[in-house]
């Protein structure tokens, strides 16, 4: 049975710095990390392939980097620059099947995944970002 689990939430002071990392058992077509702050809808912030593409939410842009392990089955998301705007539970996701649509931060867009093409989500992990 496929699990994701995350780790490397925490609390931090703006500017700071977070790893999370999320493992799966299994190989992945395309991993997503998600956030959602309290109050809002969940958005994706950051995508990768199974060949190592990534994609970036512009809010994120330039200060997040997603990465994937495929030896050791691990989803990598350094974050950098934090801002109290970061602040959300964040999920990482899978995707297990290939799929015509783009694995894309931009989930739910037209030629995108949609939220239900991810079947496997990990529990969540805290990142707080004060100012």
């Amino acid at each position: 049975q496929v699990q994701l689990q995350e780790s490397g939430g925490g609390s931090v002071q703006s500017g700071g710095s977070l790893r999370l990392s999320c493992t799966a058992s299994g190989f992945p077509y395309c991993m997503v990390w998600f956030r959602q702050a309290p109050g809002k809808e969940r958005e994706g912030v950051a995508a990768i392939d199974s060949d190592g593409t990534t994609s970036y939410a512009d809010s994120v842009k330039g200060r997040f980097t997603i990465s994937r392990d495929n030896a050791k089955n691990t989803l990598n998301l350094q974050m950098n620059s934090l801002k109290p705007g970061d602040t959300a539970m964040y999920y990482c996701a899978a995707d297990f099947y290939a799929s015509w649509r783009s694995c894309r931060s931009d989930v739910g867009a037209p030629g995108t995944r949609q939220e239900g093409d991810f079947g496997y989500w990990g529990q969540g992990t805290q990142v707080t970002v004060s100012s």
